[in-house]
């Protein structure tokens, strides 16, 4: 499905479903070239019309994102095909919910290879192709997770710390370099996506995610504006996101006992969960029940479509001007008393 597109040349990994599929088509909706990496053929074959629906150019490529060689022959492959990657998306993940002491070592190990590991091929073979031109993004989805850590996904947790770590890391040295590729993190609340039917689930209940929740065009909305302004080192989407990340700043014991008490209810429906459902963990699921899961789950009627943190995380500076000029407005008041 390769062509000239008249956009530039995006790579989103994770394309099949959920945040990665919204952002696949966003990016399509002005025209930019989209290369799809994702592992279900089912949904890759669906991303790519979505993405030349929505008016843009596109590449599927079935990718384990696990396996650096198979990411950088893909990376060759886009620009072969569509031209210098000017945007790498690292979106793709997998989970389980479960008590740390009910997950395997390979569980564990196969969450860290694609959450984690991941993130540093992708990043690994955008960098190898961008800084001999010095110049491109790098956006990395990341969550309110990256900084506090939940019960029941102490994988997904641990992989997303790690990547927040390694992502400063990365900034620090391309700043050192004075180099022209930037790299951008872009912090997720809850969203509604497909994961919660796919992962691995050791729960008794269907899993949820922790409302308020979120619909992956909000999330999509964000990475394309990241991917416009990547000098800011990071963004945060929703209230809760920036809630969570302020709690855990100034009271990290408290939320450790709150999320004791509150946080497997909270991530459980009422509703068993099926004993015999599917997971992608090591296989995609989609390719087992021929089924195309999209970009949405089965929450949107509990789901927001705004927030005005979106706003104001983009806006940060504005905001901080105001509120310096409205407390010196204060003082000047209050000293002519």
């Amino acid at each position: 499905m390769s062509g000239k597109g008249t956009g530039r040349v995006v790579a989103v990994t994770g394309a099949s479903g959920g945040i990665g599929r919204a952002a696949a088509r966003a990016f399509a909706g002005r025209g930019d070239r989209v290369a799809l990496l994702a592992r279900g053929e089912k949904g890759l074959d669906a991303a790519a019309k979505d993405v030349e629906d929505a008016g843009g150019t596109a590449l599927p490529l079935s990718v384990d994102t696990a396996d650096f060689g198979q990411v950088d022959a893909a990376a060759d492959r886009i620009e072969k095909e569509f031209g210098p990657i000017d945007v790498w998306v690292n979106d793709a993940f997998t989970s389980t919910f479960a008590p740390f002491t009910e997950i395997s070592a390979d569980e564990f190990k196969r969450v860290t290879d694609v959450t984690y590991l991941g993130y540093v091929y992708g990043t690994k073979a955008a960098l190898n192709r961008m800084r001999s031109r010095d110049r491109g993004t790098i956006v990395q989805v990341g969550s309110a997770l990256a900084y506090r850590g939940i019960p029941l996904q102490s994988a997904y947790c641990g992989a997303k710390h790690a990547i927040q770590g390694f992502t400063e890391s990365l900034r620090c040295e391309l700043l050192h370099d004075k180099s022209g590729v930037h790299v951008t993190m872009v912090q997720m609340p809850a969203v509604n996506t497909p994961q919660f039917d796919w992962v691995l689930s050791r729960l008794p209940n269907k899993a949820q995610p922790v409302p308020p929740i979120y619909q992956p065009e909000v999330a999509a909305d964000a990475i394309v504006y990241a991917a416009d302004h990547p000098k800011r080192r990071e963004y945060w989407v929703g209230g809760s996101t920036a809630g969570t990340m302020l709690g855990n700043k100034f009271a990290p014991g408290l939320l450790d006992r709150y999320l004791a008490k509150k946080g497997y209810a909270s991530q459980q429906t009422s509703r068993p969960r099926s004993p015999d459902r599917p997971s992608n963990l090591w296989e995609p699921v989609d390719d087992e029940d021929g089924r195309d899961y999209g970009a949405h789950g089965r929450f949107d009627r509990r789901s927001r479509s705004g927030d005005m943190q979106v706003w104001a995380s983009r806006h940060h500076g504005q905001l901080a001007a105001a509120s310096g000029a409205v407390a010196f407005g204060v003082v000047k008041k209050a000293l002519r008393r």
